[in-house]
């Protein structure tokens, strides 16, 4: 964490079903309630459920998109700052190191490639109803923990940031 505050990354599929997206929407919530900036790729699925309850508490929503421009991919409409890379599925590296902790909240081969991007990078990951990962080795991943709830998930992403920080 630096001067700027803490920032969050919820990463998730483009599609979700109706618990993922309630699930998405209480972790942007609780995200903004915290005071936290919620970052994402900025387009559907899980990413809009989670810009609009972040929106929907009155916190800040940064959109990381693929396109390099909003005719090519727009934002979905809870983002407040659409950043456009042009760099398709590379725009995941920018917005995984430009998180503080991840949350994944379901997901597919673009979330998996997310979560590893933040491994590498030794950035805290809480997965809430998403992948199920072990590391090769059978050995612990201090950096990648499971929970059940959005509570859970923001808590343990934001105590993560702290225990980091004092480290």
């Amino acid at each position: 964490m630096t001067d700027r505050g803490v920032q969050l990354a919820v990463i998730g599929g483009a599609s979700c079903n109706d618990r993922q997206r309630r699930l998405a929407l209480e972790t942007g919530r609780r995200i903004a309630q915290a005071g936290a900036v919620l970052l994402c790729g900025g387009c559907g699925g899980i990413m809009a459920a989670a810009a609009e309850g972040a929106r929907s508490a009155g916190g800040r929503t940064v959109g990381i998109l693929p396109g390099a421009d909003s005719t090519e991919t727009p934002a979905n409409p809870h983002i407040e700052l659409p950043l456009y890379t042009g760099m398709g599925q590379a725009r995941n590296q920018i917005l995984v190191l430009s998180a503080d902790a991840v949350i994944g909240i379901g997901g597919g081969w673009g979330t998996l490639t997310e979560i590893g991007l933040a491994l590498k990078h030794r950035i805290p990951v809480i997965l809430l109803g998403s992948w199920q990962l072990t590391r090769p080795d059978g050995g612990d991943e201090p950096l990648l923990q499971q929970v059940e709830s959005a509570r859970q998930a923001v808590d343990l992403a934001l105590e993560s940031i702290h225990a980091k920080g004092s480290a």
